[in-house]
């Protein structure tokens, strides 16, 4: 069988495949190379004064990567510049924090050649190629440059922004133009994908052709809906091990008869941190007889706090956190708890078990595993209620989360108090359509989908597909 090589800005392929604290995607792209051999491809984190090209190859578990150091210019125009400060922003619909400066966008080019030249003489002529993200988005177009004529996928972890915003970028026909070097492009959601497409036939005038076929550039690609999952039952493993019943039964312990709501996120603006606390806020206000009866946990480990948006989000949520802490705890009951730290998958686990109401409310965001981790570590006898905003990609599965607009804080607060006082009946009844959902959409049936469609996509004749690629 062919080998799988994947592609991704970082490389987290586990050192140890029973580590707790490593996330479904890693262990999933893992076991795909254990499975079909091959390589794991992407930036080491580590800077070198000038780029060399060479490629540092290491055996992780059973897993061969290949890593290449990037000079610090690489580092501050690809990644902080244009992945982190343009792409993002935009791709979250903040065109408000989006910064379009030229010299990101040519580190971002000048980083994908780099990646495309250093992996290009490794692959061989029957290996099949996974590009992860948007950071990687023009490195199909490199890697056809130089004779490349593999087939090669690409799988989008965030959602794609709408055509409206998407003409905000300078050079956005270019950048989608190199997406038809592709062979197939995968989105979490019809959504995502259906922006994807009406980008493409409204602005850039290609067409469809088949299922999920689009023709423009003079080439052709295959779009496809591929809904990630958790490793579920490595999750179920977590949640039952020492530790995670340890943390939950600290956790219980902790919230001392009180209703935990639990949300959990790293500090990034498109997560909606902001307005859910104000949504509790106004939980608190309209629920008098329910203070002292619940709190809110909310975990933010602190990402990218080298932004200057970050810097102020945080500094916002820390105001927002003590002024409701101030206005509305007492002695014994603080509503708010405000961690910034990482924990593990196994104590995540127990934490979401402990908890009667899960937050979920992202103003924007591809997928949001959060929401199933959530629903796997729930007891099947006596689940907590998901309550989950409208914009996440899961929305679109989860149907029977309480759903929401996460800027209404009114609806935030309806929605926190009547999760707290549903009937067992219907929280059992909710949970198990949600647990299919889960089971349904577990990491590995995403993983082996794409990789099956990929394999399985029709090549063109030379001419067609790869017109223009040089």
């Amino acid at each position: 069988m062919s080998r799988l090589i994947v592609v991704s800005n970082r490389v987290s392929a586990p050192t140890d495949p029973a580590a707790g604290s490593a996330g479904g995607l890693a262990m999933a792209l893992s076991a795909a190379l254990r499975k079909y051999e091959g390589l794991w491809f992407g930036w080491s984190g580590e800077t070198i004064e000038t780029f060399t090209g060479e490629m540092k190859v290491e055996d992780r578990a059973g897993v061969t990567v290949g890593l290449v150091d990037l000079e610090p210019q690489d580092v501050d125009e690809y990644y902080n510049g244009y992945a982190n400060k343009t792409l993002w922003p935009l791709f979250h619909h903040r065109i408000d924090l989006a910064q379009y400066e030229r010299s990101y966008g040519e580190g971002y080019e000048r980083v994908n050649r780099r990646f495309a030249e250093v992996l290009a003489p490794v692959i061989q002529p029957d290996d099949v190629i996974w590009i992860h993200d948007y950071h990687m988005i023009p490195m199909a177009r490199d890697l056809r440059r130089l004779g490349i004529r593999n087939r090669i996928g690409f799988f989008l972890h965030t959602p794609w922004p709408a055509r409206q915003l998407l003409v905000t970028l300078p050079h956005h026909r270019r950048l989608v133009e190199s997406m038809f070097d592709f062979d197939l492009i995968g989105f979490h959601t019809q959504e995502w994908c259906d922006l994807f497409t009406d980008y493409v036939v409204s602005e850039a005038q290609g067409e469809l052709f088949g299922h999920g076929g689009l023709e423009c550039f003079g080439r052709r690609v295959q779009t496809g809906v591929f809904p990630i999952g958790i490793d579920v039952d490595g999750f179920l493993a977590a949640r039952n091990s020492t530790l995670g019943a340890r943390t939950y039964d600290r956790m219980a312990a902790s919230a001392a008869f009180r209703s935990m709501i639990v949300g959990v996120d790293r500090l990034d603006y498109s997560k909606g941190l902001e307005e859910r606390l104000l949504g509790y806020e106004q939980f608190l206000h309209d629920n008098a007889s329910m203070r002292g009866e619940v709190f809110l946990l909310q975990v933010t480990p602190i990402s990218r706090d080298d932004v200057d948006s970050y810097q102020d989000l945080r500094a916002r949520l820390d105001s927002l956190a003590g002024r409701v802490n101030g206005a509305f705890g007492d002695m014994d009951w603080q509503p708010i708890r405000y961690l910034n730290r990482t924990y593990r998958r196994d104590q995540l686990a127990g934490i979401y078990r402990a908890a009667k109401v899960g937050l979920v409310t992202p103003l924007r965001d591809g997928m949001n595993l959060v929401a199933k981790e959530y629903v796997a570590a729930q007891n099947p006898d006596d689940p907590g209620v998901l309550i989950l905003s409208r914009f996440a990609g899961a929305a679109e599965q989860m149907g029977e989360a309480l759903l929401v607009n996460p800027y209404s804080r009114e609806e935030l607060s309806d929605a926190i108090q009547k999760a707290l006082t549903m009937p067992l009946s219907e929280r059992i009844r909710k949970w198990e359509a949600l647990m299919q959902v889960v089971r349904d959409t577990d990491v590995g049936i995403w993983r082996d989908d794409f990789v099956k469609a990929l394999r399985s996509v029709a090549s063109e004749p030379e001419s067609t597909q790869w017109a223009g690629a040089a």
